[in-house]
């Protein structure tokens, strides 16, 4: 008997997305056991799509089904803290979340990365190259599909992107190689420190035949582990980087794989998050050839450094999936242009401390523009800061001062949970507004 059939009474915490992937991959068990739903939102989104024997208690917490129950299905923006989690926890029940149910049913190779910036880019990069190779790959679990979604469509491969929310309630997921790729400040409004935010990542080590961290970031060797351990980083070690007759290469082992200027995507962070991508295909036995014509291709996500208009000499780049500093500093880090730098700020701070970028600021021709909710956390960065309600407001405002040269990048530091459903809503906002504005400016050039 699996473990789901020992448990008839299932409730699921929290709907949306993950809610209706568990509720429904609940009901094609042989066994279906009862499930009910708990979601603290008065209208939660989803509920217009549960099966119709499927109850649903919305608007506050239904302790008496909670302690009751056999086990506890928890989305991952639930946290373990909360009081009504704990005390189910105090009564012996168990609480997993949905890539735990994925891992009781997983039955082919999985590799999996998280970090607090570059993951998706890893996982989706991993993907392509499980593509290129032919491989019938399933990529999701933090972004795109929903794990337990994928277990039905015949993949040879998954590759997981993986959060310390979804870690928390993972134990026995079995994975052919995990990647660890940085640790910076983020969700200090779930965590007590840093330390308790890294220890939950640290769990994706656990069941894993292949452990893969950072060189240049302590935080993510792995703590406990007796497995197979490699890294990447930007010197000569393991995945790294050599000169080749005074030309970068990307290596392993020290032996060249190749050029870093052949790769598609822009950024020194993007070199190595490909460095963590490749150690990933290799453990996972892709084709080495079929994970290079990948990196030749691979442009990257949306809403991640991405040039989105390029008119009258400026460029407008849309970073909105910058929700923390660290993704912020890494836009930044050896950005080079003729002109100026606008650059936007601002929106759900998270509790974060900026005042590093103070340092990064100071030797860059940039105006700041600070919005939203913890816009006003930006200002004392530099000298002249732009303090507006919205991004729009923003964007008109620098649209209006932007000369050739210029850029115009909005790489918030900042979740978007205060004006927008989220940072793809924001940057699509972003794109279409950039769109918008530089016909403006073109019209203002003619006349």
């Amino acid at each position: 008997m699996n473990r789901l059939e020992q448990a008839g009474n299932i409730v699921v915490v929290g709907l949306g997305v993950t809610g209706l992937s568990v509720v429904n991959y609940l009901k094609r068990q042989p066994a279906a056991p009862q499930i009910r739903v708990i979601d603290t939102r008065t209208n939660p989104p989803g509920q217009n799509e549960l099966p119709h024997d499927v109850a649903l208690c919305a608007g506050e917490w239904q302790m008496d089904w909670l302690l009751t129950a056999d086990l506890i299905v928890a989305n991952p923006g639930i946290a373990l803290s909360t009081p009504q989690m704990q005390a189910a926890a105090a009564a012996g029940i168990p609480i997993v979340g949905d890539i735990e149910l994925f891992a009781w049913a997983a039955d082919q190779p999985v590799v999996a990365i998280t970090g607090s910036n570059g993951k998706s880019t890893v996982t989706s990069l991993v993907g392509e190259m499980a593509a290129e190779a032919g491989i019938q790959v399933g990529v999701g679990g933090n972004i795109g599909l929903a794990a337990l979604n994928m277990l039905s469509q015949g993949n040879g491969l998954y590759v997981l992107e993986l959060s310390s929310f979804q870690l928390e309630t993972t134990s026995s997921l079995q994975l052919a190689a995990a990647a660890y790729l940085n640790l910076s400040e983020d969700h200090m409004d779930r965590y007590d420190s840093l330390n308790d935010y890294g220890l939950a990542k640290q769990r994706i080590f656990q069941h894993a035949r292949v452990a893969i961290s950072n060189r240049d970031d302590a935080a993510t060797w792995p703590t406990a582990f007796s497995g197979q351990q490699t890294s990447f980083g930007f010197d000569e070690k393991d995945y790294g980087l050599i000169q080749v007759q005074g030309q970068e290469y990307l290596a392993v082992n020290s032996e060249p794989v190749m050029p870093s200027r052949e790769l598609a995507l822009v950024g020194r962070h993007n070199v190595a998050n490909s460095l963590a991508a490749l150690a990933l295909a290799d453990a996972a036995g892709i084709d080495r050839a079929a994970s290079c014509r990948a990196l030749r291709r691979y442009t990257g996500l949306p809403h991640r450094c991405q040039r989105v208009v390029q008119a009258h000499g400026v460029d407008w780049v849309n970073d909105s999936k910058a929700t923390n500093l660290a993704s912020t500093l890494a836009a930044l880090d050896g950005l080079s242009i003729p002109g100026k730098l606008h650059l936007l700020v601002g929106g759900d701070g998270k509790g974060a401390d900026f005042s590093p970028l103070k340092s990064v600021l100071e030797p860059l021709n940039v105006q700041l523009y600070c919005f939203g909710r913890d816009g006003h956390r930006f200002v004392s960065l530099t000298s002249n800061p732009v303090v507006v309600e919205t991004m729009d407001q923003a964007m008109a405002m620098a649209a209006a001062e932007a000369q050739a040269g210029d850029m115009i990048l909005l790489s918030p530091a900042c979740a978007s949970l205060d004006q927008y459903p989220n940072f793809m809503a924001r940057g699509d906002a972003f794109v279409a507004l950039a769109h918008s504005l530089q016909d403006q400016v073109q019209g203002a050039h003619s006349c």
